[in-house]
């Protein structure tokens, strides 16, 4: 592996480490909406990437003969972890790693938030696909990107029940009016 990639997914890692820690929720937000999810997507991810990984070094299911996609790759972790700090900053304050309602929280439906509920979350599945392809190796990718999006969608699930619980009428209509967490799709 090169230096290249090396610091590509440690600023990956990194970024994902330090949201976590600075972004959670405080003692004055309303607290237990998170039912361990963020756990549960942690390890997700560390299972994850570790099967795909192994996968990768056992088979060969290459996505490409070229060794220019291990920068495809690498690229495309770069753009998912540039894009989930923008939506991140466009939610600003309302932000959390954690599950949580903020206190004056209003509904964003603006921005990002106009085509989809969960952007942060498309963001970081941009990202896995692109540790997929850095991998090159089909089946690695399948593995990486359906264990995280399955922990995303349960997440979504939790924070669409905190948000109903709060919004009420409000949330379900801005729900008709969105995708969950793919454009256009779901």
């Amino acid at each position: 592996m090169n230096l290249f990639a090396l610091a590509v997914y440690a600023i990956w890692l990194l970024s994902e480490v330090m949201l976590s820690r600075l972004m959670r929720s405080k003692e004055q937000d309303q607290q237990n909406k998170d039912k361990n999810s963020l756990a549960l997507i942690w390890l997700t991810i560390f299972i994850a990437i570790a099967l795909g990984v192994y996968v990768s070094i056992r088979h060969r299911f290459m996505i490409s003969a070229h060794s220019s996609i291990l920068y495809v790759g690498l690229f495309i972790i770069l753009a998912g972890v540039i894009l989930r700090l923008i939506v991140i900053r466009s939610l600003g304050r309302f932000f959390t790693t954690d599950v949580t309602i903020r206190t004056h929280h209003f509904l964003k439906k603006d921005g990002f938030y106009k085509y989809l509920r969960h952007p942060s979350y498309f963001a970081s599945l941009i990202s896995f696909v692109g540790l997929g392809i850095s991998l090159n190796n089909w089946l690695s990718l399948i593995i990486v990107v359906m264990a995280v999006f399955c922990a995303f969608n349960y997440r979504i699930k939790v924070e669409e029940q905190a948000l109903l619980e709060y919004f009420g009428q409000d949330y379900m209509h801005y729900k008709k009016m969105t995708k969950r967490i793919i454009p256009f799709i779901y």
